[in-house]
């Protein structure tokens, strides 16, 4: 595993497999936070820990450099914690296992955390090179950003020190990422008294998994199965059909990644449960053609008898939470009129839990304009709200616009033309980046993100494309040696 540390160029790839080789999922950041401020010290730059939880160096310009503009390089210390079924990986305490697999870095059985470690990583080589020419550099690197950009969102201002801000947390290299949507949390919750069960009544439990999952953000427009809005389907027509009772449900684990499986207990007359294990394999029939284009890992719907458990959802709870769910929009609701391409708004119903008395559902919104992004709030408030639940917002973040302007996004495309003999791609992204919240602090930054490529983050199947990770190096150094004067 760690011979990816041999791979080119090595800078960049010894400090990935180290940064894999630490715990780091959102939430649990204190060794990986401890991990940098060692490797600060050892680099020989300043580095300290901010009031937020965010790790910030300072390395000095290089002599002859100093009246170059401060640049600032920015990425995430945190990593999306995502498994397959079979894996026993605890992300809290457990190195990642990288693997070279082709001509992709992948992880054995979890998220890689490419994204965004190779930022992480460039940041690193960065500060302990000592051949580089460059003007004064700040990096920070935040914590988690994957749960709420808390890091980014608590940053204090005038901390840093710039004119410039270099967001390393883009995965489509050849791209130059200059806008970027805003997004809310957005939870629906219910306290209901449990009921007791038919003591007649058999249970089983339904499992669908073997979708993709993904990313809310940069991969909502694909068409991916959200498991949450297929088992609804399932369920409602088991209820109708069956005589089912929804005892539990448990869909999705994380807000900003398409959930890819979902488990409920059903109970029923145990005369219905062969009908029901049909009606489950009726479904996988019908998901895997309605998919078969887009689900290639093969979905399954599997039934199967359990303990019955001694209590289960009113009906007319259970009923209005059937209705919401089902209800609910998931998906993209419109593109950017004038970047066509682009997605404008959407919403994942991310997190689905009800058990013990709570249903709990969390759903990521997302959208490059502030009016579209309040509609979907209010969409969303309305349909939950018809199921007597309550609903509530956290984590708001207003959207990156676009500066086509930008003076160091045409100094990269410059300096990407000469290096590569091929132009540039001017982007703005649907995904969340840090820099919309830290421009919100620090508006005078002249602000671009950039990246190698990687296919998948959030998912087990996130992998990063070797090939693109050196000539990422390479325009880095350029860009920070040819850096304007003030």
């Amino acid at each position: 595993m760690n011979e990816i540390q041999n791979l080119n160029p090595t800078c960049i790839w010894k400090n990935f497999y180290a940064l894999t080789q630490v715990p780091r999922p959102s939430g649990h950041l204190e060794k990986i936070q401890q991990f940098l401020l060692d490797f600060g010290k050892n680099a020989g730059v300043e580095a300290f820990q901010d009031p937020a939880g965010n790790i910030v160096f300072r390395k000095p310009a290089t002599p002859g450099y100093e009246n170059k503009k401060g640049v600032i390089l920015q990425a995430h210390m945190d990593m999306v914690p995502q498994k397959t079924p079979e894996s026993t990986h605890i992300f809290e305490t457990d190195p990642i296992q990288p693997w070279i697999d082709g001509e992709w870095v992948k992880a054995k059985g979890t998220t890689l955390g490419a994204d965004n470690g190779l930022g992480v990583a460039a940041i690193m080589a960065i500060m302990e090179d000592k051949t580089l020419k460059h003007g004064p550099i700040d990096a920070l690197i935040t914590r988690d950003e994957e749960t709420g950009m808390f890091g980014a969102n608590e940053l204090p201002e005038g901390e840093l020190q710039g004119d410039i801000l270099l967001n390393l947390d883009s995965e489509h290299w050849g791209k130059f990422v200059i806008g970027s949507a805003g997004g809310i949390d957005v939870t629906a919750t219910l306290d209901y008294k449990e009921v007791e069960t038919d003591s007649e009544d058999a249970a089983v439990r339904v499992t669908i998994k073997g979708l993709r999952g993904g990313h809310s953000g940069l991969e909502i427009h694909e068409g991916r199965g959200n498991a949450n809005k297929l088992m609804v389907r399932l369920v409602r027509e088991a209820i109708e059909e069956l005589d089912a009772r929804l005892a539990s449900w448990h869909g999705g684990n994380m807000r900003n990644a398409i959930p890819f499986k979902a488990e409920v207990v059903l109970t029923l007359p145990k005369d219905n449960v062969a009908a029901l294990k049909e009606l489950c394999a009726d479904w996988q029939e019908d998901f895997r053609d309605e998919y078969k284009q887009i689900e290639t890992l093969g979905i399954e719907v599997i039934a199967e008898e359990v303990e019955a458990p001694k209590t289960e959802v009113p009906v007319e709870i259970q009923d209005n939470l059937i209705d919401a769910i089902y209800a609910c929009h998931d998906g993209v609701i419109r593109m950017i009129p004038s970047y066509p391409n682009v997605v404008e708004t959407s919403s994942n119903l991310a997190i689905i839990t009800i058990e013990d008395g709570k249903a709990n559902i969390k759903i990521l919104a997302r959208s490059s304009r502030e009016d579209m992004k309040d509609y979907v709030v209010k969409m969303l408030e309305s349909c939950f709200n018809m199921a007597g639940m309550k609903v509530d917002t956290a984590g708001s973040y207003g959207g990156w616009d676009p500066n086509p302007e930008s003076e160091v996004l045409h100094l990269l495309l410059k300096e990407y033309k000469e290096l590569f003999g091929e132009d540039g791609i001017i982007q703005v992204d649907h995904a969340g980046l840090e820099c919309s919240v830290i421009l919100g602090k620090y508006p005078w930054l002249d602000v671009v993100s950039l990246g190698p490529t990687m296919k998948s983050p959030h998912t087990t199947t996130e992998r990063a494309l070797i090939a693109t990770v050196e000539p990422f190096w390479t325009l880095l150094k350029k860009t920070l040696e040819d850096v304007p004067e003030k």
